[in-house]
């Protein structure tokens, strides 16, 4: 098999397969694993087609440019403006989302070594990845491709470990009657969980002269983070049941045992770090080439503000998720789908499109009036 093909996939697969999944057990849990199945179903079909549109834009588009840069060729100077300030608090939010999760995980793995604290290892991912950041990754591609193969192996003998212990009909739980279920709970952290939109230029990059491939990497690479999802909801849920906590490893080892559960939240750093990483390198790019600032400005301004954030206090992992999903990447589809109306002739894609826009829409507009009415 080629390896830009590997290697595509695996970046695009990897990068998409970020903090998100650690909140999928524990919002089943709230809404029952039917409910999550069908917003698989859904929004996974709206999320490819969406990426795929992206693709088509991408491949019309002069190289070295992120979205601000793409909305500013496709839609006009007025746009810009607006899509950067998506790009930035989308990409912002999604790395203090992984330094919320990141730290826990750190301070969970290493409690029994070390007297320490949460806010401690938060910082030391946060400086970790800075450095990582700051020095960039000449082929990020590999890094990707060695990590998601990581994390499945690591899922395989989690697996294999506990699969004496896993209960299928926790997942059908319902343990909080006089509670109403919210329908629309899944919405946000789900299409936060799938999204990988940013890195599609960056995907374009690595295939070179085999970007007529593009969309056939789209494809694999959405279908490999829903299949790992629906398998990590079976696994945790099945063990933990109704103990399940919201960052789904934590509190883990009370079922599987301490060796089992530092594996796990090994496998937890792995999962989030890589992520930040591209992401990290993703925003600075955005900074570097559509903003032209100066490299090292660039770097400041990607790494300290979702520090700053934490340490404030936002610290609240769920309800970030929800808003960046529902709101942020709502708007960035949005804005996709506009570029995409601008280069297509297809009236089947543009129909399409249409449906797409209204979900995105009123996902947003329901995200709004719940933080409203909070």
């Amino acid at each position: 098999m080629d390896l830009k093909f590997i290697y595509a996939v695996s970046t695009l697969a990897c990068t998409i397969i970020g903090v998100g999944l650690f909140s999928l057990p524990y919002i089943t849990l709230k809404v029952g694993f039917p409910l999550i199945l069908a917003y698989f179903l859904i929004l996974g079909f709206l999320v490819i087609l969406i990426h795929q549109l992206f693709g088509e834009v991408s491949l019309k588009t002069p190289d070295l440019k992120r979205l601000p840069g793409f909305v500013q060729y496709h839609l006009g100077e007025r746009w810009k403006n607006f899509a950067f300030l998506i790009s930035i608090i989308s990409l912002s939010g999604a790395i203090l989302a992984y330094l919320i999760v990141g730290g826990e995980f750190l301070n969970e793995l290493f409690s029994h070594y070390f007297s320490s604290n949460t806010l401690m290892w938060t910082i030391f991912y946060f400086v970790l990845g800075a450095v990582l950041i700051f020095f960039g990754i000449r082929s990020i591609s590999r890094v990707e491709f060695w990590g998601l193969i990581l994390f499945l192996l690591i899922l395989l003998i989690f697996f294999l470990k506990v699969k004496g212990v896993i209960n299928p009909s926790n997942l059908f739980i319902k343990d909080y009657p006089s509670e109403k279920i919210d329908i629309f709970l899944p919405y946000g952290p789900i299409l936060f969980s799938l999204w990988g939109a940013s890195l599609i230029p960056e995907v374009e990059e690595i295939l070179k002269e085999k970007k007529y491939i593009l969309n056939k990497v789209i494809i694999i690479s959405l279908l490999i983070p829903i299949l790992v999802y629906l398998f990590f909801i079976y696994l945790i849920l099945g063990i933990s049941g109704p103990s399940t906590t919201e960052y789904a490893l934590v509190g883990l080892k009370n079922f599987v045992g301490e060796d089992i559960s530092k594996l796990l939240l090994f496998f937890g750093f792995l999962t989030t770090f890589t992520s930040f990483i591209a992401l990290g390198l993703q925003l600075k790019k955005i900074f570097w080439y559509d903003l032209k600032l100066n490299k090292n400005l660039a770097f400041l301004l990607t790494v300290f503000p979702p520090i700053l954030l934490f340490l404030l206090g936002v610290k609240q992992f769920l309800p970030l998720i929800s808003f960046l999903g529902a709101i942020m990447i709502g708007l960035e589809g949005i804005l996709i789908l506009l570029m995409y109306k601008k280069i297509s002739q297809s009236k089947i894609k543009i129909t399409l499109s249409y449906l797409c826009f209204l979900v995105l829409f009123f996902g947003l507009v329901y995200e709004v009036f719940y933080f409203l009415n909070k």
